[in-house]
């Protein structure tokens, strides 16, 4: 058992823990949560040695070897293969003595450390690198790349594939996920439900928590307090103990009312889709935990579109890629008002470069990308946080953005960010990944564009902001394309799905859980994959007899919405008893006569789109 007694640690002046203390058996599965500055990533360095206590004791089982992953590492040429299997160091240290003893012409002795080189499986040592190297993502040809020839995310992922292929006791993942795309964190959630010692791991997503942990330890104030389950128990466990809490009673109580009030407005418009279906679970879960997050310091918003075109962008046979590389063909897709687009793909397929594309990176390579006259993008991508002004602090760099705002109006819209106090005044260079991340969303949110394109948007961000994000864009009434990781997030934000897949893209019929369940089904026979090849051919025929009845059915549902919202206007106007004094008749008349008309409208194009949608149920059961 690793125990945490009565730990006390100053850091810059500030108690970081004050007798904190808490246990791990050994073969749990912790997550270790808390805000950003609570002591999470401290806490492993006081584990590994590399902190010294002021006070208090850590204790952990002399025989529990512990395997880490390094956030940073120094650049070798080593290939990747080589630079994993360093990471069993027993079997590295074995394999030196061989070649040592061999030198020294001692057979006796290297037959014995043969023995120990097979105890240790170093017969199928490469083999389980290799394992986790595809796992993680990277191709055959990459094996044998050095080190050095890795972009940062891909050096982490090496870091990541190094710990899991050092045989350990206890193995501490400082964010596994930040560098991986959806497929390869569903890979890493299946390889540590598998691995049999004991998991600390931080990470601030709460679908991954769920997925491999059995028990939360939350950081908070100096103390340690600890939860039996995953990270959904947590959240129900903890939002039960602050709903007893007076202090917060008002504040959670205006937070449900939020919830409710999406909710209902959502439930009012979901089609019978499987995605919308799955989005309606999620924002009811989000009701049942919102007093867990009461507290938190953020509260964001994304300001909406005054202008919105329709359709926002329209892809014609749209080819993309890059001269000499054709990455996607055949792109013929709509981007409309209100739309929830989630893009899934494997790593490689051609998500970002499609992103770039639509976002003006990267120019077509054939066909026609039209954009709408109000169709502003707020993109969203990891390599923009290195644009940031070093020396401009968030407040200048908002006041840059935004030039014609208030003194006032632009420090308290920073502090719905997270940026209060001396920190808004702090340079960029100073500001964590995270901050910087934060940053970055904050001034794409300030300025209401018609689409908001977001590439992996959560890394580097905590748990209370990602839950903050997630209830900004609910709010947002443009259209949303989104690449992520983050189950949580995609299920909660995004009610249909675009595929991209073997130089294609196309409509998702599943919702999130059958694509993860395809993707975490295991490896594939040559027949199956055959199989599966056709079965492709067969799906892409068919989305191509959907697609007249798709675009009807989300045109229509366009306008269902924007005469509800219109009914709903001139309904709350009428519904006020002085209006029958104060309009002149002539006015009333025509107010009342306007109603009767856009109720008729309502009805009829609802009644359009039940018959469409109820003829697209039945093509695609045939």
């Amino acid at each position: 058992m690793l125990q945490a007694i009565d730990i006390t640690l100053q850091r810059g002046g500030q108690t970081l823990f004050s007798r904190l203390s808490c246990a791990i058996h050994a073969g749990q599965k912790v997550g270790l949560v808390g805000r950003n500055g609570a002591g999470k990533s401290t806490f492993f360095q006081i584990l590994l040695g590399q902190i010294h206590l002021d006070d208090g004791e850590i204790t952990i089982p002399a025989s529990w070897h512990i395997s880490h992953m390094a956030q940073q590492a120094s650049i070798t040429a080593r290939p990747a293969l080589e630079y994993v299997l360093d990471g069993h160091t027993a079997l590295r240290k074995v394999e030196a003595q061989i070649r040592k003893a061999e030198l020294n012409h001692a057979p006796m002795q290297v037959a014995t450390l043969h023995a120990s080189y097979a105890d240790l499986d170093g017969y199928g040592a490469k083999a389980k690198a290799a394992e986790i190297l595809h796992g993680l993502g990277f191709s055959n040809e990459d094996l044998e790349k050095p080190f050095s020839a890795f972009s940062g995310g891909w050096r982490i992922r090496l870091n990541l594939a190094r710990a899991l292929m050092c045989p350990a006791e206890l193995l501490l993942l400082d964010e596994p996920t930040n560098h991986l795309d959806l497929d390869t964190t569903l890979w890493l959630e299946g390889w540590l439900n598998q691995f049999q010692g004991t998991l600390l791991i931080i990470s601030h997503d709460r679908e991954f928590l769920d997925g491999v942990t059995d028990h939360i330890i939350h950081l908070h104030h100096g103390q340690a307090d600890t939860y039996r389950g995953n990270y959904s128990a947590f959240e129900e466990q903890r939002a039960a103990a602050m709903s007893q809490q007076q202090a917060t009673y008002q504040r959670q109580q205006a937070e449900i009312r939020h919830m409710e009030s999406f909710i209902e407005r959502f439930r009012a418009k979901a089609s019978k889709a499987r995605q919308a279906q799955s989005r309606l679970k999620a924002l009811e879960r989000m009701r049942a935990v919102a007093p867990a997050h009461s507290d938190s310091p953020y509260h964001a918003a994304f300001s909406n579109p005054r202008k919105m075109s329709n359709p926002l962008l329209s892809l014609q046979d749209l080819g993309v890629g890059y001269p000499g590389h054709r990455v996607l063909s055949g792109i013929n897709q709509s981007l409309l008002p209100g739309a929830r687009i989630g893009v899934l793909g494997a790593n490689g397929a051609g998500k970002t470069t499609l992103l770039k594309c639509l976002t003006g990176e990267l120019p077509p390579l054939e066909g026609d990308l039209i954009r709408g006259e109000h169709a502003e993008i707020g993109y969203f991508a990891q390599h923009q946080l290195e644009t940031l002004s070093a020396d401009a602090s968030p407040l200048q760099t908002l006041t840059e953005a935004v030039p014609e705002a208030r003194e006032q109006w632009r420090r308290d819209y920073l502090g719905t960010w997270g940026f209060s106090g001396e920190l808004a005044k702090r340079p960029c260079r100073a500001l964590s990944g995270g901050e910087k991340a934060r940053l970055a969303l904050a001034l794409i949110a300030c300025r209401g564009p018609g689409i908001l394109i977001l590439d992996e948007p959560t890394n580097h961000l905590d748990l209370d902001m990602r839950e903050a994000l997630a209830l900004a864009l609910q709010d947002y009434a443009g259209a949303l394309l989104l690449v992520s990781h983050d189950r949580s997030l995609l299920k909660r934000t995004v009610d249909e799905f675009w595929l991209v897949e073997d130089g294609h893209l196309a409509p998702y019929d599943g919702d999130l859980d059958s694509y993860t369940a395809s993707r975490t089904s295991g490896p594939a026979s040559k027949s199956t994959r055959h199989d599966r090849r056709a079965e492709r051919r067969a799906t892409a025929e068919q989305r191509e007899r959907e697609r007249p009845l798709r675009k009807r059915v989300k045109s229509l549902e366009v306008e269902v919405n924007a005469l509800s919202e219109a009914l709903t206007a001139v309904e709350i106007q009428l519904a006020d008893p002085d209006i029958y004094q104060r309009m002149p008749p002539e006015e009333l008349d025509e107010t009342l006569a306007r109603s009767g008309k856009l109720r008729k409208r309502l009805s009829d194009a609802e009644e359009s789109w039940i018959q469409a949608a109820e003829e697209l149920e039945t093509l695609i059961g045939s």
